[in-house]
């Protein structure tokens, strides 16, 4: 994730699932790698994920039936699993967006306030 690095952006607690998730629906069944680096090309490079906190992420969502995963080959002819996001998954992430959406709304109207 950060790596110390000021240039880079921490991941908040409980929104990589969804960035995740969010990916899928984009770009349809992919493999982690492909995932990872659209999420750093969507962040400009400020969101750099390294595979140990990736995969635990992919692996949770599957046991919680928000993705499923196949065994594919990459366009570089590699062995791979790809992820889909379920229905069940399509759900979780409407509704944490809605939840999200929420919450930056009222961190907003807290700065916005006058000191």
């Amino acid at each position: 994730m950060a790596n110390g690095d000021p240039s880079r952006t921490e991941v908040l607690r409980g929104t990589l699932d969804l960035m995740v998730l969010q990916t899928m629906v984009l770009l349809g069944p992919s493999h982690g790698y492909a995932i990872a680096a659209r999420l750093e090309q969507v962040s400009g490079g400020a969101l750099v994920l390294n595979m140990g906190t990736l995969y635990p992420g992919l692996m949770r969502l599957e046991q919680r039936g928000l993705v499923r995963a196949e065994w594919g080959t990459t366009e570089n002819n590699r062995r791979a699993r790809f992820y889909a996001i379920t229905d069940a998954g399509r759900r979780h992430l409407a509704a944490e967006k809605r939840s999200l959406d929420r919450m930056v709304s009222i961190i907003g109207a807290l700065f916005e306030q006058p000191a």
